[in-house]
C-alpha cells in the first residue's frame, strides 16, 4: 500500500478498486507513451538478445512478453524472460548490443540490480514501470498506471501486459495487434460483469490446496493465479503447464482440492482438457476458463467461465481477471485483507521486518 492510502476494514478493498478499474487504465495506457514506444522498439528491433527481467507478478508479465515480443514482435530466439535476481546472479552476461527489459510496479531493488549490471556492460536498458517510477541507467522509459493501493497488484499487471503487447506490435509492425488490443477494454468490462463472484469465492474458500493449469502464454497467467490466490486468502496455490501437471504432481491432487484451468483455444487446449479429464475422475473441484462455445471444456467443469474470442496471444490480458476475482473473493470469505499481504499477521510482520533490514 501507498503511505497515503490507510488500510480499509472491510470490503470493498482496494484491490477490489484496482481490478475494476481495469477497463479504464487500459484505454489510457498509449497516452503519454506514444514517443517512448517508438524509440525503445527501434533499439530492439537490433537488438542481438532482448532480456526480460521481473520478479513476483513482474515475472510473470516478463514471461508474456517473451511470447508477445517472440511472436508479434518478430524476435524469435532473441527475446528471453527471467527472474531478475537470478539473471543478474547467474547471467548469461549482457553485452553491448543486447536489451534488457525490467519490469517492476515499484521500482524493486533486485530489478534495480538488473538494469544497473546490464547497463554497465553497455546494454539498452528499457523499463516497465508505474508512473513515478524510474530505474536508473534506463535509456527508454515505459509506464503502466499508478502506484496501486494494494499491495496485490492487479492493474499493474494488466498494464504492464498492455504496454509489453505494444511494444511487440511495434517492434513488429503488427497493426492488427493494435487493433485488437483497442477492443480489449470492453472485453475486460465483460469479464468483470459476467459472474457472481462473492458466491463463487464462498464455494471455494474452504478447499484444501488449489492447483492452477495453463499451457503457451497462460502459462504465465496460471502462475499469476496461483502467486495472488497465495498472497491474498493465504492459501496454498501451485501452478503447472498441463503436460507437467500430468506427468507426476497430478499423483498429489486430492478431492478436498480445486483445480483452475486456463483453456482459450491454442495448441495447448487439448491437453488442457486432459488434465481436466484426470482431475474430474479424482474427484477435485474444476473451474474452467474457456471460450463461451467451448461445449467439450463446459462438460468437463464444475464450473466454466466464459472468454472472449481472442488471440491467443493477447488472451492473458483476459485471462488473468477472473483469478484475479476468485483470489479476492475467496480472501474475503476467508475473513482476510487481500490489501495487505498478511502484514497484519504478527509473525508474517516480523518475517517481512526481518528480510527487509
Amino acid at each position: 500500500m501507498t503511505a497515503s492510502s490507510p488500510p480499509r476494514a472491510a470490503h470493498p478493498y482496494y484491490m477490489h478498486d484496482a481490478i475494476y478499474a481495469q477497463p479504464g487504465a487500459l484505454r489510457l495506457i498509449e497516452r503519454g507513451n506514444e514517443s517512448a514506444l517508438s524509440a525503445a522498439a527501434g533499439a530492439l528491433r537490433g537488438a542481438s538478445r532482448v532480456w526480460l527481467a521481473g520478479v513476483g507478478s513482474s515475472w510473470h508479465a516478463a514471461l508474456v512478453g517473451e511470447h508477445l515480443l517472440a511472436t508479434l514482435g518478430g524476435l524469435g530466439a532473441r527475446a528471453r524472460a527471467a527472474v531478475a535476481s537470478e539473471w543478474t546472479a547467474y547471467g548469461p552476461r549482457a553485452e553491448p548490443g543486447d536489451a534488457l527489459i525490467a519490469v517492476t510496479h515499484r521500482g524493486s531493488r533486485v530489478t534495480a540490480d538488473a538494469m544497473t549490471l546490464a547497463t554497465g556492460r553497455g546494454a539498452v536498458g528499457v523499463t516497465v514501470t508505474a508512473k513515478g517510477v524510474a530505474l536508473s541507467g534506463a535509456t527508454h522509459m515505459l509506464h503502466t498506471c499508478d502506484v496501486e493501493a494494494s499491495g496485490a497488484h492487479t492493474v499493474g499487471y494488466t498494464t504492464a501486459l498492455a504496454v509489453l503487447a505494444l511494444l511487440a506490435a511495434e517492434v513488429g509492425g503488427a497493426d492488427a495487434t493494435r487493433r485488437a488490443l483497442g477492443g480489449l477494454p470492453d472485453l475486460l468490462a465483460f469479464l468483470l460483469g459476467q459472474e457472481s463472484w462473492d458466491a463463487l469465492g464462498a464455494r471455494l474458500a474452504t478447499r484444501r490446496q488449489f492447483w492452477f493449469v495453463g499451457g503457451g502464454p497462460n502459462a504465465a497467467t496460471a502462475r499469476e493465479g496461483a502467486l495472488k490466490l497465495s498472497e491474498t486468502a493465504w492459501l496454498p496455490a501451485v501452478a503447472f503447464e498441463p503436460e507437467s501437471f500430468l506427468h507426476g504432481p497430478s499423483a498429489a491432487l486430492e478431492p478436498e482440492d480445486a483445480l483452475v484451468l486456463i483453456a482459450p483455444p491454442g495448441p495447448a487446449h487439448a491437453r488442457a482438457l486432459d488434465v481436466a479429464r484426470a482431475a474430474r475422475a479424482i474427484g477435485a473441484e474444476v473451474l474452467t476458463l474457456a471460450r463461451e462455445d467451448d461445449r467439450e471444456a463446459a462438460a468437463l467443469a464444475g464450473e466454466t467461465i466464459a472468454l472472449p474470442d481472442v488471440d491467443e496471444a493477447l488472451s492473458p490480458l483476459l485471462t488473468v481477471v477472473p483469478l484475479q476475482l476468485l483470489a479476492y473473493h475467496v480472501a474475503v470469505a476467508r475473513g482476510r485483507n487481500p490489501d495487505l499481504l498478511r502484514g497484519d499477521d504478527p509473525a508474517h510482520a516480523r518475517a517481512r521486518a526481518a528480510l527487509a533490514s
